[in-house]
């Protein structure tokens, strides 16, 4: 992991708005519930950061309880589900996933080839439902970026591009297990190796 800047919330924000508008046209359109995961991260944890995570490291992004927009299979349990884990069972199972979840998989299908976006976590679960189940010590949190962040693990542009810059609400205390997890990431703040 590599700490890159703290960020303010406006800005947060306002690279949101420009690379997800809530009014764009486009089927299932959840970009306001994300908004609303932001603004609640913020809230709870504020302390906004621009980090550099690994392809190793994203693929331990926690995901909080996903059915899919009308869909009839739930891809990540209320348990929760890592990037990793929820990328190998589509691998597993993409036929029946594809078939129970057309919503969620046009998503997959849309975001395989489209360009790199912003993408939000957190080092907290949050306080929400859908987060309640989660385990307490699994940080990072997805907030935003369910689709694109699965899209990108399975068509294999994340393992190409080395991992992305992402941003991130709370102390980054409980990262630091995840920078020195394998060995090969170390955190770094202030370009300092720690």
């Amino acid at each position: 992991m590599e700490i890159l800047t703290p960020v303010a919330f406006d800005e947060v924000r306002a690279d949101f708005d420009r690379d997800h508008p809530v009014t764009r046209d486009h089927e299932a359109n959840t970009n306001q519930d994300a908004v609303d995961a932001l603004a609640l991260a913020d809230r709870s944890f504020g302390g906004w950061s621009k980090v550099r995570l690994s392809h190793a490291e994203l693929r331990t992004v926690m995901l909080p309880w996903h059915l899919s927009e009308g869909g009839e299979r739930e891809l990540v349990p209320r348990s929760g589900r890592t990037i990793g884990q929820a990328a190998d069972l589509l691998r597993a199972r993409a036929a029946e996933f594809a078939a129970a979840n057309p919503v969620c998989q046009a998503k997959l299908d849309r975001f395989r080839t489209g360009p790199f976006t912003s993408v939000y976590l957190s080092t907290r679960a949050l306080p929400h439902d859908d987060y309640a189940d989660l385990p307490a010590d699994a940080a990072p949190y997805h907030l935003d970026g369910l689709h694109r962040l699965l899209a990108w693990e399975l068509s294999g542009r994340l393992a190409e591009a080395g991992g992305l810059t992402v941003h991130i609400a709370g102390d980054l205390t409980p990262l630091a297990p995840l920078a020195a997890g394998d060995g090969a990431t170390q955190a770094t703040t202030g370009g300092q190796r720690t």
